[in-house]
């Protein structure tokens, strides 16, 4: 029987999970390893500072007092008794499209399984207000379907975007490549009652360049965007520039 790794970002009793182990469980066994509490932007950390402790919640489902990333690399180097045959992180709330899937401790867990060597894929629901994840579960069965019927390459790793809509509605699925996303306000600065300054991260919505064939334009659209992501981040074009200055 396939076996799948479950992990995620917003912790191992968030909704996107729960809707994410039941559309999965008629397709192999599902085991889930995620973070205690919520851990999101915690981007690719590993906690190095303090002992991780597990605690079982029920069969086959573990929770973390650390990152995605711990969740990941203890599931597969310690506690699960063979590779699975996938990883998949989520279903996150929010997206994680451009730039985003550098902060973002979804994909971080399912780039942890590809460099462990398991075929990985990060699913984010494209809304922070839209509740229902069933058309978001649905759509990911179907591609972890596929992908598991299929011989994938080595280090595979996509990032999925899905719209807020019912599944229904979601117009089909779109091969992308990263947009670019435009911040806002990133910074808020605030006085607290002794008159000392202190700030958020965060501020404003986002908004992105309006670039075809991007992350962003296929959700826009009503498309559910599937981007492959490479774990080798050297600029191969940039290496004949570094080259001429004669480096030594």
């Amino acid at each position: 029987m396939k076996r799948i790794l479950v992990s995620n970002d917003d912790g191992v009793s968030a909704p996107g999970l729960e809707a994410l182990v039941g559309a999965l469980a008629p397709l192999a066994e599902v085991i889930v390893m995620a973070p205690l509490t919520e851990q999101s932007a915690s981007s690719h950390a590993l906690t190095l500072r303090h002992p991780l402790r597990v605690r079982t919640i029920a069969p086959g489902r573990m929770a973390v007092d650390g990152t995605p990333t711990d969740c990941v690399l203890l599931a597969l180097k310690e506690f699960l008794p063979e590779p699975p045959h996938l990883v998949v992180s989520g279903i996150n709330q929010g997206p994680n499209m451009g730039e985003d899937v550098i902060y973002s401790g979804t994909v971080a867990a399912a780039m942890e399984g590809a460099i462990l060597g398991v075929p990985s894929m990060a699913v984010s629901l494209a809304s922070w207000s839209f509740p229902d994840f069933r058309g978001a579960a649905e759509v990911s069965a179907r591609l972890v379907a596929r992908l598991l019927e299929s011989r994938l390459p080595e280090r595979f790793l996509l990032n999925v975007n899905i719209p807020p809509v019912p599944a229904e509605e979601i117009r089909g699925l779109r091969a992308t490549r990263l947009g670019t996303r435009v911040y806002h306000d990133v910074i808020v600065k605030k006085m607290d009652p002794r008159g000392r300054d202190y700030y958020w991260i965060g501020g404003g919505e986002p908004t992105w360049v309006s670039s075809p064939g991007s992350d962003f334009a296929a959700v826009a659209e009503g498309f559910v965007s599937v981007t492959p992501l490479l774990i080798d981040l050297t600029d191969a074009g940039q290496l004949e520039f570094l080259e001429s200055l004669d480096l030594r």
